[in-house]
């Protein structure tokens, strides 16, 4: 039986708690509010709240993909909430939020795969919350152009889509999502004329030439930020890790893709998708 790699000391994390963590912190659970942030134990929760910026996650709890890598429940999802694009809205307006990101389950359940509620979502937000910036973290929609334009059209600040991982490991760890398509929703995002954003997980096996390809291949459709963060192993029956990648190596993989042409690169052992989210906001 192989045994689990172990843990290093720079993946030790405490929360630290300021004022306005405090607040927001008390909205969310007075509230009942769903944010990605404490559902999915993001070790940045302190910081990230702290400064005035938290993830939400629509569409529900409940995935139609089983992702090797995600603790994300699987299964059949309920019918979407049609009133959940206001309550996140006024949500925002409630925890008086500089910024928001807005993430999703898959849900290949519908016709539209979900995007009609995304756009809608993205629209009371900015309604509701004129001065409150935007990024969203979304599913690749099966490739499918036409929904995709609805994310576009509804032109929050930032549109990201994950890789995940290198091509090689690609098919290993995502249920449905591939590759190439994941390339070609970056490169609609880029060409629709908002700011392209990805994020990859480390430590899954990969190498470093793989990973610099994966950077290659980013650029080249327009992607201008990209995350690098640690996979850590959700639970036991999730893809294992295969190395804890140091401090000094993700420090080089940013120097390398600033070096490639990438405007913005988080790379650091705890970042996540939304890390720093707020300062990735690019004038155009």
């Amino acid at each position: 039986m192989k045994s689990r790699v172990r843990k290093p000391e720079w993946l030790k994390i405490s929360i630290a708690a300021n004022d306005r963590y405090t607040a927001t912190k008390r909205i969310v659970d007075s509230h009942c509010l769903h944010t990605i942030c404490s559902s999915g134990r993001c070790p940045n929760l302190g910081e990230c709240w702290g400064k005035g910026t938290a993830t939400f996650m629509i569409g529900g709890d409940i995935c139609t993909r089983s992702c090797k890598f995600c603790n994300t429940r699987t299964g059949k999802p309920l019918p979407l909430d049609l009133k959940e694009p206001e309550n996140v809205a006024r949500s925002i307006s409630l925890m008086q939020l500089n910024h928001a990101v807005i993430t999703s389950v898959d849900r290949d359940d519908l016709p539209d795969l979900g995007a009609a509620h995304w756009a809608n979502t993205i629209k009371e937000i900015k309604s509701i919350n004129p001065n409150t910036t935007l990024e969203v973290l979304i599913p690749d929609f099966q490739g499918r152009e036409e929904l995709i334009e609805l994310i576009i059209e509804a032109r929050p600040d930032i549109i990201s889509h994950n890789m995940e991982t290198v091509r090689r490991i690609s098919p290993l760890v995502r249920s449905a999502a591939h590759y190439d398509t994941s390339l070609r929703v970056i490169q609609q995002i880029a060409q629709g004329g908002i700011t392209a954003k990805s994020g990859i997980m480390v430590g899954l096996g990969e190498t470093i030439p793989e990973v610099e390809e994966l950077m290659d291949d980013l650029h080249q459709v327009g992607c201008e930020i990209l995350t690098i963060g640690q996979y850590l192993q959700p639970t036991h029956h999730h893809y294992p890790v295969a190395e804890y990648i140091t401090p000094e190596q993700f420090n080089q993989y940013k120097e390398t893709g600033l070096y490639k042409g990438f405007k913005q690169i988080e790379s650091a052992p705890l970042v996540r998708s939304s890390y720093h989210a707020e300062k990735h906001i690019i004038n155009r």
